[in-house]
């Protein structure tokens, strides 16, 4: 569970270095690195359960960090989509690219449904446009639903080691 972590850490940092808005690039690779932090604070609390006698505490701190994993990890996808709304820059042709797709697909889905929404939903009384009770498409979602097959999966995301926001900056 640790290194799926650190497999969105890699695609916020991505997501980051391709993101057009300077706000949400650094809201991005905060997420990041909050994820990546947890997630290596999560593998160590697991060799240490692993190798000393079984606890309740032990236990309880493994399970707390693993949901703080959880947390730090759609913390992350958030903020990708916050940077997909503002937009990307197109990447070189590269191993990004695949990223930048699924982002670029799951904007053009969010902007699908919101035509769809504007066109065939009825005003109210006062004028207003009612919603339906279909909520927006979400990249958690779309994350959720992907299966390796599918043509927007970012395959080549790796888990990656002692990267940090302080080495972007230096």
């Amino acid at each position: 569970m640790a290194s799926d972590g650190n497999v969105f850490v890699k695609f916020g940092h991505i997501v980051a270095k391709h993101c057009l808005d300077k706000r949400c690039t650094l809201e991005l690779l905060c997420a990041a690195e909050q994820t990546h932090t947890i997630s290596r604070q999560l593998s160590i609390v697991a060799r240490v359960k692993a190798v000393t006698a079984e606890s309740k505490s032990s236990s309880e701190l493994l399970v707390n960090n693993a949901q703080n994993l959880i947390q730090a990890v759609l913390r992350v996808l958030k903020a990708a989509e916050a940077a997909c709304i503002k937009g990307l820059q197109q990447p070189l042709p590269d191993s990004e690219e695949e990223v930048a797709a699924f982002c670029m697909h799951w904007r053009q889905t969010l902007l699908w449904h919101r035509a769809k929404e504007s066109l065939h939903s009825e005003g109210d009384k006062s004028g207003l446009r009612k919603t339906r009770a279909m909520a927006e498409p979400t990249l958690t979602a779309m994350v959720q639903e992907q299966s390796p097959q599918t043509k927007y999966t970012p395959k080549h995301l790796k888990p990656i080691k002692e990267h940090t926001i302080m080495d972007s900056h230096l």
